[in-house]
């Protein structure tokens, strides 16, 4: 899956924030996320409706409607796991959130909930982006690919 060895201090790994099949960033299919307009990273088409942390860190910012949340890492890597596409027309239906902003959060902790079969049937798709949202503090994005179990399992590297 990786081929290098990385230097924890200057490098942030991050863990899956679902379980579910990996989608490349082109593929997810809204233009806005395939083409990298508010970061980079990738989509996971999930198979439960379970959001969690992929870092340590903090919550900078939850969405009204639970359908997306931002996180920022204690080295300054901001991220934004978006749950679906077009979910913000669902209006909070079917998405509960168990943080608020400024909480400190950890691998594994359970950010939101939400309900598959809802967003299936009511979103454009369930493929949730995954992405980096500050680019320029980012050096290189080593990516995972196939299938995410849990949350141990290593979804991406953003070198600094």
């Amino acid at each position: 899956m990786f081929k290098k060895i990385f230097n924890k201090d200057n490098n942030l790994e991050l863990k899956s924030p679902m379980t579910g099949k990996i989608i490349p960033i082109e593929e997810i299919p809204d233009q806005v996320f395939s083409g990298k307009m508010v970061g980079d990273g990738l989509g996971i088409d999930p198979s439960e409706g379970i959001l969690v942390s992929p870092i340590d860190g903090e919550v900078a910012v939850l969405f009204p409607t639970n359908h997306a949340i931002a996180l920022k890492s204690k080295s300054g890597i901001e991220l934004l796991l978006h749950i679906g596409i077009d979910t913000v027309n669902m209006k909070g239906e079917g998405f509960e959130s168990f943080v608020k902003i400024g909480d400190k959060v950890s691998i594994g902790q359970k950010l939101i909930e939400f309900d598959l079969d809802l967003v299936k049937e009511k979103a454009k798709s369930p493929i949730s982006p995954i992405l980096v949202t500050n680019m320029d503090a980012v050096s290189k994005i080593d990516k995972s690919s196939g299938d995410v179990i849990n949350s141990e399992d290593k979804l991406m590297i953003v070198e600094k």
